[in-house]
């Protein structure tokens, strides 16, 4: 089966991207990945470079959520369609949401990771404001034209309706990663977190408001600015450890050596670092909130994401306590371990299968 597929590189969906077209080219599948956002970095395309058989398009047009960006989402359009009438491909995969609504021939998968009508909702306590009126329109038809929408959660799955309409046909599917690039070893005492530090869903500043209250370090990992220019802004960090931006397998190393993960998110629709960090052998302390619940019930400790103090108190009775801990890592490993690229990849191929299926019994409909 061959493969169109797109994906963001300013965040984890390339990851995703990458690990799920590894997984389906290991079973002879041919994935073409179109990529937007920005061009890839170096280590991005370190990793792209394991992944057998994969063709990469780059651009660097913004996307759908930026500033403004709908000049550079009619660009992409037209440049997917291109891609796809050169390509021929069997599927589009599309990790984004308006291009659901182009007319390929091949039938469309959109996957929803995250939106921002959801983002709002959970993050600032309200309706996304009018100026994202336009990006409403847009994700809506998208996602009322694609063959199948998925999503890595239920909880995402029914935000995406409650917030855009009724959806075509839904499914979840669980992001999955390679435990063989993950290496549970002797752990150190420190706090680690990471992920899009200027994204407020991500809760960073909770951590460091508590950070010299507690007996270990707290050490961030992750890009401190936003990648569009109109939203930039000065972010104080007075308590934690800064590391910046790490690539894939610097990150691995500090997972591999973090007693503890914390991420008291308020919006998480997956977590693909909290996946990586129980793959890694961290006891996780996460933000309690329906879509880690969701994931990580039984695996890990849950904490309000407006509380500092429970926050404060969680961690050090975990840091004084090393058999919770060790029973935490143990529950959240073997939770990862399910969580696989096999499973992910095995539940995409029945994916595009149904909805070739559809658009053959389609065809059949049309012609008699």
């Amino acid at each position: 089966m061959n493969v169109l597929m797109t994906a963001d590189t300013v965040g984890g969906v390339f990851t995703y991207a990458l690990e799920l077209a590894g997984a389906l080219g290991r079973r002879g599948h041919r994935i073409a990945l179109a990529t937007k956002g920005a061009v890839l970095a170096d280590d991005q395309w370190q990793e792209a470079r394991y992944v057998p058989g994969l063709e990469i398009f780059e651009s660097s047009d913004r996307l759908e959520w930026m500033e403004d960006p709908w000049e550079d989402v009619a660009r992409s359009s037209a440049w997917l369609l291109d891609l796809a009438d050169r390509l021929r491909p069997d599927v589009i995969h599309l990790n984004d949401f308006a291009h659901g609504a182009l007319p390929f021939a091949a039938p469309a998968l959109v996957v929803g990771h995250s939106c921002v009508c959801s983002w709002f909702e959970a993050v600032r306590h309200h309706a996304a404001p009018p100026a994202y009126d336009r990006y409403r329109l847009e994700v809506a038809r998208g996602l009322a034209a694609a063959a199948m929408v998925v999503a890595p959660s239920r909880w995402m799955l029914e935000a995406l309706q409650r917030h855009y309409g009724v959806l075509p046909r839904g499914r979840v599917i669980p992001d999955g990663r390679s435990a063989a690039r993950f290496h549970p070893r002797d752990k150190e005492p420190f706090i680690l977190c990471a992920g899009r530090l200027w994204d407020a869903a991500k809760n960073a500043a909770l951590l460091d408001a508590v950070a010299d209250r507690l007996p270990w370090p707290v050490l961030l990992a992750g890009e401190e600015q936003h990648p569009d220019p109109a939203h930039r802004h000065h972010v104080s960090r007075r308590h934690v450890e800064a590391l910046g931006r790490l690539s894939p397998a610097a990150l691995g190393r500090f997972l591999e050596r973090a007693a503890i993960y914390a991420l008291p998110a308020r919006y998480e629709p997956f977590g693909l670092s909290v996946l990586e960090a129980a793959l890694s052998g961290c006891a996780l302390v996460l933000g309690d909130i329906p879509s880690l619940r969701e994931t990580w019930s039984e695996a890990a400790v849950f904490v309000d994401p407006d509380s500092p103090e429970l926050l404060r108190t969680m961690l050090t009775g975990l840091i004084d306590n090393q058999d919770l801990r060790a029973s935490l890592s143990e529950r959240a490993c073997a939770r990862g371990l399910e969580l696989s690229p096999t499973r992910m990849a095995d539940a995409y191929v029945a994916a595009y299968r149904d909805v070739l299926e559809e658009r053959r019994r389609e065809g059949v409909s049309c012609v008699s």
